[in-house]
């Protein structure tokens, strides 16, 4: 469980909200430094969406306390609730939420014309902020006449125009295609590392996560799962639920007969009464003799044709070529790995395959 960080610039501690009955966010707590881009990562219902904006003060909160810099946002214990407009919180929605009769320019402005800006500066503002966004060229279409991302874009300049303390993104690109998702994720990130807010971003996407975050935490049922850097997520997850979520991992029970020195083991897994045991990192709280869930990533599970020999021994029963590796399912006993290979030398349907496997980059996690 992550916990608040006295040093951070936003506290999150031991954060409680329901609903009804239904405890949506159960206790938790985190704190991210100043400048920093935090994603709170988790399928529907998980409770990511609820911190967010339970951060904003779109929710009262039932427990716990959120502070920004010097500045406690809410805090029942103590009475305390600042209300949204006071938070100085930029925010940006999955739909656009953009003024269709304001044309760009004037939409970016209007946060600077509600905090009697001087319109000297709020001009010199706005083309700063159309620039860093590129849509200057549009400063003066109707809002309604840009495309998805171009909307995307204006919103994003209408959070930031007023420099405010945190930026708060909710599934922002969750309604823009494949291929404009995967442009704007990387601009997002630049924008925001160029203008330095500290950000709290919100999605289901794990790709999203991986791709813009500095940190990730990822939530289930109110609860942190599991907090870390994306690589750190990524490679060492904490048990299966986390393994299972991002990414790609074969899985499979097994049970750790080993625990040779801190952090590493032997796990036993069977199929179709064919016992392997293979080397492995131990994830937290596991130990000898404990049940645990074998997990490897596709692309550290290495096929061996040509006689070579490898632990488990099995059939390809397909291999699809997508051209920079070829994604290939190997049966064994009723267990299939997912394996990805090289194009130059990858398994073909039927062919008998001997499968190794890199202990540094094989886990027994928790179930």
């Amino acid at each position: 469980m992550a916990s608040a960080n006295s040093d951070a610039y936003l506290e999150v501690d031991n954060l409680v909200k329901y609903f009804g009955d239904d405890k949506a966010v159960d206790g938790i707590s985190f704190g991210i430094p100043e400048g920093s881009f935090l994603t709170l990562l988790g399928p529907s219902g998980c409770g990511k969406t609820t911190t967010l904006m339970s951060i904003a003060g779109l929710h009262t909160i039932d427990g716990g306390r959120i502070k920004v810099g010097e500045t406690v946002f809410t805090s029942p214990k103590e009475g305390l609730f600042l209300p949204p407009e006071k938070r100085d919180i930029g925010m940006v929605f999955q739909s656009y939420a953009i003024w269709p009769h304001m044309t760009v320019a004037e939409n970016v402005a209007y946060p600077l014309e509600i905090r009697k800006w001087n319109q000297s500066d709020i001009d010199d503002r706005v083309a700063e902020v159309l620039k860093l966004v590129g849509l200057t060229d549009w400063a003066n279409s109707l809002a309604t006449n840009l495309s998805g991302g171009q909307q995307q874009r204006a919103s994003l300049a209408r959070a930031i125009v007023s420099s405010p303390s945190l930026l708060l993104f909710d599934e922002p690109l969750s309604n823009l295609d494949l291929k404009l998702r995967e442009t704007m994720r990387v601009e997002l990130k630049r924008i925001q590392a160029e203008v330095g807010i500290t950000s709290i971003y919100v999605t289901h996407d794990q790709s999203e996560a991986l791709v813009m975050s500095d940190e990730i935490i990822v939530m289930s049922k109110g609860k942190i799962e599991q907090r870390g850097g994306p690589v750190e997520i990524y490679s060492k997850p904490v048990n299966e639920y986390v393994s299972n979520f991002i990414g790609v991992a074969n899985l499979m029970k097994g049970k750790v007969i080993e625990a040779s020195e801190p952090g590493k083991g032997t796990v036993e897994v069977v199929q179709e009464g064919q016992k392997v045991l293979l080397p492995c990192r131990l994830g937290p709280g596991i130990g000898a003799g404990e049940d645990a869930v074998l997990s490897v990533r596709p692309e550290n599970v290495h096929a061996v044709l040509d006689g070579g020999e490898g632990p488990v021994t099995g059939e390809c029963t397909h291999a699809i070529f997508l051209g920079s590796y070829v994604d290939c399912r190997v049966k064994w006993g009723d267990f299939e790995w997912k394996v990805i290979s090289h194009p130059r030398n990858h398994p073909r349907a039927g062919d008998k395959v001997n499968l190794r496997f890199d202990s540094e980059h094989t886990l027994a996690v928790q179930p």
